[in-house]
């Protein structure tokens, strides 16, 4: 399979993994992260840092690291190509 194919088809299969596991803790620790009650002292810092650290996570993982791992790859395969030359 192609580079390009190969990249494109497992971010395309892990996507959906990826958005249910994300969602299901941002849906569940997002009222933790804007609530004011009693006892949020606490509880409101953590879920705040893990609902928005899984969603730009999720991005990274989904979007940004395949087109890396793909630039990253080209080149060693450029390189490859060059010095069997």
């Amino acid at each position: 399979m192609e580079l390009k194919s190969a990249v494109i088809e497992g971010a395309r299969q892990r996507f959906r993994p990826a958005i249910m596991t994300a969602t299901v803790a941002i849906v569940g620790l997002f009222p933790a992260s804007i609530s004011t009650n009693i006892g949020s002292d606490v509880q409101r810092p953590l879920a705040t840092v893990i609902v928005y650290g899984l969603f730009f996570a999720t991005i990274i993982t989904l979007y940004t690291l395949p087109a890396m791992y793909y630039m990253i790859e080209k080149r060693y395969e450029n390189k490859k190509q060059r010095n069997d030359e």
